[in-house]
């Protein structure tokens, strides 16, 4: 399976939703670097589960445990490597899926693939469970971008439709419901609730920025920072598109409408528009990096669904058990902050080797 990621910055997330325990394993952090616990924790319960009703019922600490990496509150120069336990699973809510995939999931194409000795439980390593993990090396990777003046911070730009309004200038970290309209978010929690009610979910979309990146991150072609940055959020499941800047909308553009006009901002080169998303030609040019990331419904629903039994390839109809979000759109947003977080600092790293 490939669950590394990085080239500077290299982690490595390792476990299954019902394992005893997930973790990640980080190389690259330079010694001496701290790391304040306390608000790495605060940062992973914004995405820990079973805390509201737009939640999965099942309640987990997501309480990391290091390792190795860490002394005396310091990276060492060591892998960093940090554990969550699992503590509340049900594994019996599984046993039906040896022979019926469930439609949205990867149990089918896991069986393809693995023949039959992948881990089912929770979803095994496919599972959301294992953005726990990212989020730890996210939530370290937050607070040395702090240091260098670099602010990650996201909202949840829109729910089953409902978009949010107003423009993403700050952190929504404090808030229950991660909007920066609190009016819009109040209808799509109403969107959440109905959709639950009717033994079904609905997805929606992350926006995300990153203030104080300096321009020079990144590379052309296959190293850009948009490849970087899509490459970590595709590893979030039920991601299933990424845009930047005025993203799918350019395409309905003229090039005098979405061409951004160089100017001159207390002596720094700045653009008056920002429909590049902070990027062009894969390197940023130090304008704020936006981007927006879709999430699909979550998959697991109440409802009979029709799949097939393997053994007997025939049709058959499949009612799913076990605790699901209705949405995981909420939740998501700290993961979001996270994938990006750790590309951000991986190409700061091999910023400053080509600076040296």
């Amino acid at each position: 399976m490939s669950s590394t990621y990085g080239e500077n910055l290299k982690l490595t997330i390792f476990g299954q939703s019902h394992s005893p325990a997930i973790g990640v394993t980080i190389e690259g952090i330079p010694a001496g670097e701290e790391v304040d616990l306390d608000e790495l924790q605060r940062f992973l319960s914004r995405r820990a589960p079973g805390k509201n009703a737009w939640s999965t019922p099942r309640k987990e600490a997501d309480a990391p445990e290091i390792l190795s990496g860490l002394v005396n509150g310091h990276t060492c120069g060591a892998p960093l490597t940090a554990i969550i336990r699992n503590t509340n699973t049900r594994s019996q809510d599984y046993e039906n899926l040896a022979l019926t995939p469930r439609p949205g999931h990867a149990d089918y194409t896991a069986e393809v693939k693995y023949g039959g000795y992948q881990d089912r439980a929770g979803g095994g390593h496919f599972s959301g469970r294992l953005t726990a993990p990212l989020c730890i090396a996210g939530g370290i990777c937050l607070q040395l971008l702090a240091r260098e003046g670099i602010a990650v911070v996201s909202r949840i730009a829109s729910i089953a439709g409902v978009c949010d309004e107003g423009e993403l200038l700050s952190s929504t970290a404090e808030k229950d419901f991660p909007v920066v309209n609190d009016a819009c978010g109040e209808k799509m929690r109403a969107a959440i609730a109905k959709a639950r009610e009717e033994g079904d979910s609905v997805g929606g979309v992350v926006e995300c920025a990153v203030f104080g990146a300096p321009a020079g991150l990144g590379d052309p072609m296959f190293g850009g920072m948009e490849n970087r940055i899509a490459a970590a959020l595709f590893g979030i499941p039920a991601v299933k598109g990424v845009e930047f800047g005025a993203g799918f909308g350019a395409s309905k553009l003229r090039g005098s409408e979405n061409n951004d006009a160089f100017s001159v901002e207390n002596g720094k080169i700045v653009t008056e528009t920002n429909h590049c998303g902070g990027i062009l030609g894969g390197i940023t040019d130090g304008m704020p990096i936006v981007l927006r990331a879709a999430f699909k419904p979550t998959p697991s629903i109440a409802r009979t669904q029709q799949s097939v039994n393997l053994q007997s390839v025939t049709r058959e109809e499949l009612a799913i058990t076990g605790r699901h979000d209705p949405c995981i759109v909420p939740r998501a947003v700290p993961c979001v902050e996270a994938a990006v977080a750790v590309a951000v600092y991986d190409a700061l790293l091999a910023r400053r080797k080509e600076t040296r």
